[in-house]
């Protein structure tokens, strides 16, 4: 399951991934399948998260996408492009380790794109440039990965990042993210917005009471 902000190439990484053009920036999820080596792989792409959305409904909108995955999702690819990881991406990857809890650490790989702006540096080495990235990508058992816009044809990268996700779902015992661990991240949400309706009332109350 593909999860990042707008404009960080993730409809794109999709494609990649399928090996054929299906999905497209739009407000919606979408999913394709693809066969790799007798395996079929089922890879959907979440809505595009952006600032303008308040944090309940980017959090309402991951939790619907997993729904779609029943059982679940084996991997969550965040997707960052490269070269920048500015507030508002550290905002979004708050919101998504918030919605998800703990446990998703286990199911998550970081997915870097534009990874040819790289130029002659190491992945590596741009990571310890960065040390707010280099924290979050630490937190993600799944590790990393990282694709080249440039060369969107290059299979060997879609076929090392499905090594990374065999190894990471073998080391998960073959499980996958469960549906009892987005239920309790949906009631969270609830409580959540039920809180965020009562307090207008509260403010309207106490205005009430100092007018009286």
């Amino acid at each position: 399951m593909l999860v990042g902000k707008t404009r960080e190439g993730k409809s794109a990484a999709g494609n990649k991934i399928l090996g054929r053009e299906l999905f497209t920036p739009y407000p919606l999820s979408q999913h394709g399948k693809v066969n790799v080596d007798g395996i079929e792989v089922v890879v959907i792409d979440t809505p595009d998260l952006n600032r303008n959305l308040i944090n309940n409904d980017i959090k309402q909108q991951i939790i619907n996408c997993i729904s779609l995955s029943s059982p679940g999702p084996h991997v969550f690819l965040v997707v960052i492009h490269l070269g920048r990881f500015t507030q508002d991406e550290q905002n979004i990857v708050k919101i998504i380790q918030d919605t998800l809890g703990r446990e998703s650490a286990k199911y998550t790989i970081v997915l870097f794109t534009h990874g040819d702006k790289l130029k002659k540096k190491s992945i590596e080495e741009f990571l310890s440039g960065n040390e707010k990235l280099a924290e979050f990508v630490d937190q993600c058992r799944g590790g990393y990965h990282v694709f080249n816009n440039e060369d969107m044809q290059n299979h060997s990268e879609v076929s090392e990042l499905l090594e990374k996700i065999n190894k990471m779902v073998a080391i998960n015992g073959g499980g996958y993210f469960t549906s009892e661990k987005y239920r309790e991240a949906e009631e969270i949400i609830k409580e959540e917005t039920a809180l965020a309706m009562q307090q207008p009332t509260l403010i309207q109350k106490l205005s009430l009471c100092s007018i009286l």
